[in-house]
């Protein structure tokens, strides 16, 4: 996955998962159809043909194959939260805001994840919470928790295992994480990551930066699955 690096300081509305730019509020964009075209249908008009003699004898019916149906994606029993609060213990909770930030500032627009595929994923309109903790600035965390049907958690492990994400095992899901260190055009050193957890059609994604308190995607684990 691809970084690239802004001048100056690193905002909290700001996460690539290669080098660093500044995010200044951007939202996913769902990309838009290309126009299509219909197949040009032609025709050529038959001559008549001199009539037989005699009439033929009617055809024998036949049985008609009934046409193959796709089979549509398996639904997800995932129940994605509804608040933020439900998120993470009470004990984790004062960490993250001791470390990082308050819960949802309005200030803060960083993306839980840069990744092209999930970036689509979350603005295609599936089921999602987000969450963030921070203040705009220089450390912040981005989390949304959603919920996808077979095909797609197909597509996000996929895109995560071609960008270099590496991925185990973790309480029965799958757990990928990458994370970059860096050194600013100022000199200013940053660290930066993402890590994404996905069981039993539910994702969670989670994007930040200079700041990534330890337990914190293990305690979301425990208190969405237990």
């Amino acid at each position: 996955m691809p970084y690239t690096r802004a001048r100056g300081r690193i905002a909290v509305a700001v996460l690539t998962t290669g080098l660093l730019v500044a995010m200044a509020g951007c939202a996913p964009e769902t990309p838009s159809a290309g126009p299509t075209s219909r197949p040009a249908a032609s025709s050529a008009s038959p001559r008549p043909s001199t009539p037989a003699a005699t009439s033929p004898a009617p055809a024998a019916p036949t049985a008609t194959a009934p046409a193959a149906t796709s089979s549509p994606p398996v639904p997800t029993g995932f129940a994605v939260p509804d608040s933020c609060d439900r998120l993470i213990s009470a004990s984790m909770r004062s960490t993250v805001e001791a470390q990082v930030g308050p819960l949802n500032d309005p200030g803060v627009t960083m993306l839980s994840t840069q990744n092209a595929t999930a970036l689509e994923l979350l603005g295609s309109g599936i089921p999602t919470l987000r969450c963030t903790w921070g203040r705009p600035g220089e450390v912040g965390v981005s989390t949304t928790v959603s919920a996808l049907d077979s095909a797609q958690v197909d597509a996000v492990t996929g895109a995560l295992a071609e960008a270099g994400f590496g991925c185990e095992p973790v309480a029965g899901g799958a757990l990928c994480r990458i994370e970059q260190r860096g050194v600013t055009l100022d000199d200013q050193p940053y660290l930066l990551g993402e890590d994404h957890f996905l069981r039993d059609g539910g994702w969670i994604a989670t994007a930040w930066l200079n700041a990534h308190p330890e337990g914190y995607t293990d305690d979301i684990i425990a208190s969405l699955w237990g």
